[in-house]
């Protein structure tokens, strides 16, 4: 078993979502959280001051599954990702931990068949 975390642009969500669906990935958790990596961040002018916003938007996903969907999840997180052909820098990353254990709270289930 596997947590697959992936952090994208909000705006590619929807695309993500459908991908994942496409595979057969059913199950995530959506988080919004702040950030940057490469951009560091924008600049932007309000009411005529021009000021640093470095930590961007972006949305966290978190899907755990089982070791046969590690690698289709992976490649529907990048195609919904990606921005156009190449991709952009802000596009993301994607992080695969080991599970060590899933419990399902309603049967008691544990391990692979949990998830």
């Amino acid at each position: 078993m596997k947590l697959i975390e992936a952090i994208i642009q909000p705006s590619r969500l929807e695309a993500v979502k459908e991908a994942l669906s496409e595979v057969e990935v059913v199950r995530l958790t959506v988080c919004d959280v702040q950030g940057f990596g490469r951009q560091k961040g924008r600049t932007e002018i309000y009411r005529g001051h021009e000021y640093t916003v470095n930590l961007l938007r972006k949305v966290k996903l978190e899907i755990a599954v089982n070791d046969d969907f590690v690698e289709p999840t992976i490649q529907a997180i990048i195609r919904g990702g990606r921005s156009g052909e190449e991709g952009q820098i802000g596009d993301g990353k994607i992080f695969v931990l080991p599970l060590e254990d899933c419990v399902r709270i309603r049967t008691g289930e544990r391990g692979p068949e949990a998830i």
